[in-house]
């Protein structure tokens, strides 16, 4: 088994879960979060990966709108929507 005590999944879309699973313990928990809405693909704010410090300071004061999707691969476009 895997070395995981939890792991929270946000992933809206459809996934497999059985990778998950195989990082977990024997004991861990899997929470799923993902909850599924018509808006749930446009109520995102996509951040470049040197942007997340100050979306971690957004999130403390409460700044957020929607959920940040972190682009660490550089591999969507609409970063100047994040960034201020």
């Amino acid at each position: 088994m895997g070395t995981m005590d939890g792991i929270i999944d946000t992933v809206s879309a459809p996934h497999p879960l059985l990778p998950l699973i195989g990082l977990l313990k024997t004991s861990g928990k899997l929470i799923l979060c993902n909850g599924r809405t018509k808006r749930d693909t446009t109520d995102v704010e996509v951040v470049p990966m040197d942007y997340v410090n100050t979306a971690l300071d957004r999130l403390d004061k409460g700044d957020v709108k929607y959920r940040f999707v972190i682009d660490v691969a550089k591999t969507i476009n609409n970063h100047d929507e994040a960034s201020p």
